[in-house]
C-alpha cells in the first residue's frame, strides 16, 4: 500500500497530561471487566495519545521505548474493534517467539471476557496445532516473520484477511534481519487494513518501510526518559547456573525484604523454587495460571496481607497485581525480554518508596543483559556477596572446620620442616592461618554469590561493554538466622 502521507499529528509526553481513566475510552463493557480485573488504572502516555486515534480507524506509528505499555496501547483499542466473524481480525508481528508468546498472553487476557481467542505462531511448534487453532475461530494471531510467511507463501493460511495489523518492535526485527521477510508477508495481506507500527527508535529503514505499508500515519512519539523508576536500585549477580538455588536462597537471606516477588519463567519452575524456599524456612507460595482460582485469589489475599512474604511467580500471573510494600523483586531467571524485565522491576518502588531489583544471570546469558539494559536505557550495578561482612566467631568456627576436614600433604610437611629450623610452630601456624585469612580461599569455599568483580570485568572487555562494572558487596547473615518475617517476629 502506496503512502500518500499528508500532514501527520506529532504528539509528545512533554504536552499537558489529563487526568483520564481507561472508561474515558468508551470501551465495551468486557474490556473494560478485563481491564479492572488486570488492576489497569490511569493509562500511560502512549495509550492516551495512541488509542483514540486506533478507536478512529487511522494508522499509527508510535515511536515510544520499553515498558511504557505499548501492547495495551495497540491491543485494547483493536481488541474492542473486533466484531464475531468467520477469520482471523488482527495480526500481531513480533520479532521472537518469546515476545510472541508474551503478547499473545496479554492480548488473551484482555479479550477473555468479549470470547476473543488467540494464537501464537512461530517456528519449533507443530504446523498442523497452530493452523488447526487458527482455523477453530481465533481472531488474533500473534506471529514470527519467518513462520507466518511459511505458512502465507505457501497457501496454508485459507481467506486470511486480517483488518488490522501490527507490527511492533520493527527496529528489533530491522537489526534481525528481517525487514526483507516483512515486506514480502505484506503482500500477502488485503489492501483494506489499518497499519500499526511501533518501534523504540526510528532509523531510515523503518520510516521508508513506514511510507509503504501505511496509509495517511498518525505520528505519536513519547519522549524517551528513564524507562525504569528511579527509586529502583537495580542489582546483577553473574553466577554458575548450578549455584542458581543457593544464591537465591541467600540473597534473600541477605537483603531481608519486607515482601519480595521472584519471577520464574516456567509455572514448574514456580512450584519447585517455592518448595525450595520453603524448605529453605522462607514463607513463600507460588502463583501460576494452572492454579485454580480460588487457590490463587487465596494466595494473593496472603501477600497482600501478612501471610505470605515471598511470592514466586510467572510474568503472566504476576501481571495486574498491584500489591503494596513489595520492597524486592528477585528475576530467578533473566526474562526473555526487556519489557518483561520493565515489567517485572516495576513491582517495586511504587508510591515513593525504594526497591530493589536484583537479577541472576551466568556468564552465557551476560549478553541478554546487556541488551536489556542498553535497550531499557538504565543503570545496573554488580553484585558480589563476600564475606566481608561476617563476624569474626563466624571466621573462626568456618575455618576450624575446614582445618579439621583437611588432609596432609606431603609438600606441607617438607614447608613445614624447613620453617621449623628458624621459627616456633606457633609462629608458623599464626603466620600460615594469617596468609589464608587474606586470600581468597575461604571465599571460595564458601561459595560467594556471584564472579569476582575481575572476572565480570573481563566477561564485559570480551563482549564489548566499556562501561566497568560498579560493585555492590553485602553483608550475609549467619547461618542458621531466620529468613522469614514470622520467624523475626
Amino acid at each position: 500500500m502506496e503512502n500518500t502521507r499528508q500532514e501527520s499529528e506529532e504528539l509528545s509526553e512533554q504536552e499537558p497530561k489529563t487526568s483520564m481513566t481507561f472508561a474515558d475510552f468508551g470501551f465495551k463493557q468486557p474490556i473494560m471487566r478485563a481491564i479492572n480485573r488486570m488492576g489497569f488504572q490511569v493509562p500511560s502516555p502512549i495509550q492516551e495519545k495512541v488509542i483514540p486515534l486506533i478507536m478512529e480507524g487511522h494508522d499509527v506509528v508510535g515511536q515510544a521505548h520499553t515498558g511504557t505499555g505499548k501492547t495495551a496501547a495497540f491491543g485494547l483499542p483493536s481488541l474492542n474493534k473486533i466484531e464475531w466473524r468467520n477469520g482471523v481480525d488482527m495480526l500481531v508481528i513480533t520479532p521472537t517467539r518469546e515476545l510472541a508468546t508474551q503478547v499473545s498472553d496479554e492480548l488473551f487476557s484482555l479479550g477473555r471476557f468479549a470470547g476473543i481467542r488467540t494464537v501464537s505462531v512461530y517456528g519449533g511448534q507443530s504446523y498442523r496445532r497452530q493452523l488447526d487453532l487458527i482455523s477453530r475461530g481465533a481472531q488474533v494471531v500473534v506471529a514470527t516473520p519467518g513462520r507466518l510467511l511459511d505458512m502465507l507463501s505457501s497457501g496454508k493460511l485459507e481467506d486470511f484477511n486480517p483488518s488490522i495489523v501490527v507490527l511492533d518492535e520493527a527496529d528489533e526485527m530491522l537489526d534481525m534481519g528481517f525487514l526483507d521477510d516483512i515486506k514480502e508477508i505484506f503482500s500477502y495481506l488485503p489492501q483494506q487494513r489499518q497499519t500499526l507500527l511501533f518501534s523504540a527508535t526510528m532509523p531510515e529503514p523503518i520510516k521508508d518501510l513506514a511510507r509503504h505499508i501505511l496509509h495517511e500515519p498518525k505520528f505519536v512519539s513519547v519522549t524517551k526518559k528513564e524507562t525504569t523508576n528511579k527509586d529502583i536500585r537495580q542489582l546483577y549477580y553473574v553466577i554458575e547456573e548450578k549455584d542458581r538455588d543457593d544464591a537465591i536462597v541467600r540473597l534473600l537471606d541477605k537483603e531481608e525484604p519486607e515482601k519480595a516477588i521472584v519471577f520464574c519463567r516456567m509455572k514448574r519452575e514456580v512450584d519447585r523454587v517455592a518448595e525450595l524456599l520453603q524448605a529453605q524456612g522462607v514463607n513463600a507460595r507460588g502463583l501460576h495460571g494452572d492454579m485454580e482460582m480460588r487457590e490463587r485469589m487465596e494466595v494473593i489475599k496472603g501477600f497482600r496481607g501478612r501471610d505470605i512474604d515471598v511470592l514466586v511467580a510467572t510474568d503472566v500471573a504476576a501481571r495486574g497485581l498491584n500489591i503494596e510494600n513489595v520492597s524486592h523483586v528477585f528475576n530467578y531467571h533473566i526474562p526473555f525480554d526487556p519489557e518483561s524485565y520493565v515489567h517485572r522491576i516495576g513491582r517495586t518502588g511504587r508510591a515513593g518508596k525504594k526497591g530493589t531489583a536484583i537479577t541472576l544471570v551466568t556468564p552465557l546469558e551476560f549478553k541478554e543483559l546487556e541488551r536489556i539494559r542498553q535497550k531499557v536505557g538504565t543503570k545496573m550495578e554488580y553484585g558480589f556477596v563476600d564475606e566481608s561482612g561476617e563476624g569474626s566467631e563466624d571466621i573462626v568456627e568456618r575455618f576450624a572446620d575446614l582445618v579439621r576436614a583437611s588432609g596432609i600433604d606431603d609438600t606441607a610437611v617438607k614447608i613445614y620442616e624447613s620453617l621449623a629450623e628458624e621459627m616456633a610452630p606457633q609462629k608458623i601456624a599464626y603466620k600460615l592461618i594469617s596468609i589464608i585469612l587474606e586470600s581468597d580461599i575461604l571465599r571460595s569455599r564458601s561459595g560467594g554469590i556471584g564472579l569476582s568483580q575481575e572476572e565480570v570485568e573481563r566477561m564485559m572487555a570480551m563482549s564489548g561493554t566499556s562501561e566497568k562494572p560498579k560493585k555492590s558487596s553485602g553483608r550475609r547473615r549467619r547461618s542458621g538466622q531466620s529468613r522469614s518475617r514470622n520467624q523475626r517476629r
